[in-house]
């Protein structure tokens, strides 16, 4: 049946594609020339190649980023200009009117350009010039991007992941102008960065409870080594279709770490990894968490699966399967996402997908999924118009 006009669909997972302006505008003098500015390549009968240059290394973007309004046949991983792709993809007011063409009440945006958790600049080598880069990618957000739009685009904010004191200043200081929710490494060992299982991260993870942000692990967010096992002639549709192995990953990490114990009010969100796994996760986690939990150096008295419904949710674009198993997975610990502007998106008919893929599903189940759950999780408020504050 079609979802109710009432329900207002949150997607909890889209991207936003910085403009060019987004670092010039906002790094002190100085640091302009070495910080993340748009240069031309030209190219022989060819439009020139735009790329972010950033302490003289470049980054084009990749095809599949911002192919929102194109078929599936015009899919590539060659480089876009901002030219090619349509306005939503970087004008927050452009972007408003894609969602009411789509049906999509509000969104969160992860980040392009920086990587969906900023690890651009935690690779960088100029560690003041970084901070400085995301604090100014933070204000961008918070100061043009949300509040272009309060109550329809909603706050995420990256942090200087190589040095926790720096992120939890920055998460004091986002959550005081509006942030909802911190981007945040699905496998941070795979980045070179200690693992969930280290205490490095207790003050991250405190300040995140004291300001009720949850983390938001995007799947792809632990970088190249989170996938390094696969074949090297495989094609790109095997990396594809295994990303969400990343999730898995993540949540067995979070499930037998000891942080979820120390940080009770700790949430966490798994960007773009689907949620049709989810059972077989926590039945194994279970099984093996009863067998082998004497003699290992984990929890004892706490299964799996239960941390799993106190702490974790999951999205979906089209999970037939999780939402046919949407009792066992917990109808709370499910929300949706859209994904624009990128290739898993069906914009501009994500409302009409939704209303297939949940035609099963009772309207009280339905409007949880869609909306409820995204408010509760994300600290959205029903009866409000601001989700994020404004400049001044």
């Amino acid at each position: 049946m079609p979802l109710q006009p009432w329900m207002k669909l949150i997607s909890v997972d889209d991207h936003l594609i910085e403009h060019p302006k987004v670092w010039q505008d906002r790094l002190p003098a100085k640091y302009r020339e070495a910080g993340p500015r748009i240069v031309e390549t030209p190219r022989d009968g060819l439009p020139a190649i735009q790329s972010w240059l950033y302490e003289g290394r470049a980054y084009p973007y990749i095809g599949l980023n911002a192919v929102a309004g194109k078929k599936p046949e015009e899919y590539g991983i060659e480089p876009v200009r901002y030219d090619e792709m349509i306005a939503g993809c970087y004008d927050p007011k452009a972007r408003i009117v894609d969602m009411d063409i789509d049906g999509i009440e509000a969104a969160m945006c992860f980040p392009s350009f920086p990587r969906f958790c900023g690890t651009v600049f935690l690779e960088a080598e100029d560690k003041e010039l970084a901070l400085l880069c995301v604090r100014a990618y933070n204000d961008f957000v918070l100061d043009e991007w949300c509040a272009a739009a309060p109550g329809r685009l909603i706050p995420l904010v990256m942090l200087p992941l190589w040095d926790p004191q720096r992120a939890v200043e920055e998460i004091h200081r986002t959550a005081a102008k509006g942030a909802k929710a911190i981007t945040f490494p699905d496998l941070p060992h795979a980045l070179g960065l200690p693992s969930v299982h280290d205490d490095y991260w207790d003050p991250v993870l405190s300040a995140a409870e004291e300001t009720g942000m949850p983390l938001c692990q995007h799947f792809g967010s632990g970088g190249e080594n989170s996938l390094k096992t696969l074949a090297p002639d495989a094609p790109f549709a095997v990396m594809i279709t295994l990303m969400g192995t990343n999730s898995m990953q993540a949540t067995t990490d979070w499930l037998f770490s000891s942080v979820l114990h120390r940080h009770p009010k700790l949430k966490i969100g798994l960007s773009e990894g689907g949620v049709g796994w989810i059972p077989y996760i926590l039945e194994r986690a279970d099984n093996t968490w009863r067998k082998h939990r004497h003699y290992q150096n984990i929890n004892r008295t706490v299964p799996p699966s239960e941390l799993f419904k106190k702490h974790i949710h999951g999205c979906f674009i089209e999970d037939d399967f999780g939402v046919e198993n949407r009792h066992v997975i917990g109808v709370d610990r499910i929300t949706w996402e859209c994904d624009y502007p990128h290739s898993d998106s069906f914009w501009p008919g994500s409302r009409k997908r939704a209303e297939e893929a949940l035609a099963n599903v009772p309207d009280e189940e339905a409007h949880k999924i869609v909306e409820l759950n995204a408010r509760r999780l994300y600290n959205l408020p029903a009866d409000k118009p601001e989700l994020a504050a404004t400049t001044g």
